[in-house]
């Protein structure tokens, strides 16, 4: 770790795109009706903890949604939420 950064937590979750077909929510939404839960919809998606060095909140935050932007989620098919703490 170098002065003035700090390690930040983030948080990732990657989801299909709401007109994207989601087959694994929809494997996942029959079974849980064949279990008798009354449920309307499911999406299936990803979840991603990262440990970070950065210099604040801010930028942990811009690395961490470039990271997404050009690896972790498919942009044409995916939506990312990123929450730093």
């Amino acid at each position: 770790m170098t002065i003035n950064t700090k390690i930040y937590n983030a948080k990732v979750n990657i989801f299909l795109k709401p007109k994207i077909n989601d087959p694994q929510g929809i494997t996942v939404k029959s079974a849980l009706h064949s279990l008798n839960f009354n449920v309307e919809n499911v999406r299936v998606g990803k979840f991603i903890e990262i440990s970070i060095e950065a210099n604040s909140t801010e930028a942990a935050l811009d690395q961490v949604t470039q990271m997404c932007e050009k690896l972790l989620a498919n942009p044409i098919i995916e939506q990312f939420k990123v929450n730093v703490e």
